[in-house]
């Protein structure tokens, strides 16, 4: 297309300027409609901006489509992460460890417990970071799974983790 309209657009250019030349008088609307009903350059350019168009209401369908299917994909995935749950409660409530099926194998095992916050008020200083307040979790976190007590924070119990290792 884009030869085309180079073609176009140096005839139009050509057309315009000999006939601009051999009438000077000419009065700008007069010369622009006979140099467009001599030249084909208004249809490319009409094409190009039609096709433009079409571009843009595929792209826009498209936008429309791809946030549809990433809702989908969103209720997809809490639907497995919802199942997921539902069988490591049904496991731990059964006190059932291991099930080995033929494509995969399902066991429950111990978590770790995580940093719990209970008064960020009462936290010694030598655990935030310096600069805008912010605590340091991860150092709190070693230390109070090393065995010390620090006021304001705790270890929360440890939520049991169910694992699927697909064969």
């Amino acid at each position: 297309m884009v030869s085309s309209l180079e073609l176009a657009a140096a005839a139009y250019c050509s057309i315009r300027d000999r006939i601009r030349s051999e009438d000077p008088k000419i009065d700008e609307q007069t010369l622009a409609d006979t140099v467009e009903g001599l030249t084909v350059v208004h249809e490319i350019i009409t094409a190009i901006v039609r096709s433009a168009l079409a571009d843009e209401a595929l792209a826009s369908g498209l936008q429309s489509r791809i946030a549809e299917m990433e809702e989908r994909l969103a209720r997809i995935q809490d639907r497995a992460d919802k199942r997921r749950e539902f069988a490591k409660d049904a496991m731990i409530d059964l006190d059932l460890k291991k099930i080995a099926a033929p494509d995969f194998l399902i066991s429950i095992r111990t978590g770790t417990p995580s940093l719990v916050v209970l008064d960020e008020g009462v936290v010694p200083t030598a655990y935030w970071e310096p600069g805008a307040p912010r605590l340091k979790r991860q150092e709190l976190l070693n230390e109070l799974k090393a065995g010390s007590e620090i006021e304001g924070v705790a270890l929360s119990n440890p939520e049991p983790i169910m694992s699927v290792r697909v064969r």
